[in-house]
């Protein structure tokens, strides 16, 4: 059996802060990558799942950030096509907002945070401690998608779409204590009640990988 053909949709913006969706690519050397505000566009036709990454941009810039519209577009047909797809953080909140949800600027918060996760398939072996990095939140989740994880600041901190293999992530499932002093640096991370000891998050995207090899 050969291994799916994944597409790492690359979303950031700042040169600078690539590290996460190389972090993605670490965790998934086999993928493609299409860098999608440079223009970049995944082929549909060849792709068994997509993974859409996070960003230093807000969905809510859409008018000067006219990918960000074309994206959204990219939810539509992804969920038309039912091609496994996983949203992180941006990409959690991109989906949410092309579904007709609402995103919102919210306090920025940098550190591994305890969550209560429901159980499914991608959540599998998860332990209930992953490492986040955001300053926007989805108030209110796009039509067709449940919640399937909430932090006590957070409600709707994961979805899944109730009926195509569309799932949206908060949390940076590809961070490790390899990034710790970059997260540190970048974004005045913080380890008090947990740590990256607590976290084995990356199991999110070994466990997408499956649900893309069963589909």
């Amino acid at each position: 059996m050969s291994e799916p053909t994944l597409v790492v949709v690359r979303n950031e913006v700042d040169p600078d802060c690539t590290f996460h969706c190389d972090a993605i690519s670490d965790a998934l050397p086999d993928a493609r990558t299409v860098a999608y505000p440079d223009g970049d566009r995944p082929d549909l036709e060849a792709v068994d799942g997509v993974v859409l990454s996070g960003s230093t941009a807000g969905v809510y810039e859409a008018d000067d950030r006219p990918w960000i519209v074309e994206q959204q577009a990219l939810v539509d047909e992804l969920l038309e096509r039912e091609i496994p797809t996983l949203g992180i953080c941006f990409g959690h909140q991109l989906v949410n907002a092309a579904l007709g949800g609402t995103v919102e600027p919210a306090e920025e918060t940098c550190r591994p945070v305890r969550v209560d996760i429901a159980d499914d398939p991608l959540f599998r072996g998860l332990e209930p401690v992953v490492p986040v990095v955001h300053g926007d939140v989805v108030t209110e989740v796009g039509d067709g998608l449940e919640v399937l994880a909430s932090a006590d600041y957070y409600h709707a901190f994961a979805t899944r779409h109730r009926e195509a293999p569309l799932w949206t992530v908060q949390f940076h499932p590809e961070l490790t204590a390899a990034h710790r002093d970059r997260l540190a640096a970048d974004f005045d991370w913080t380890e008090a009640d947990y740590g990256f000891d607590d976290v084995n998050a990356r199991r999110v995207l070994e466990n997408f990988v499956s649900i893309v090899a069963d589909c």
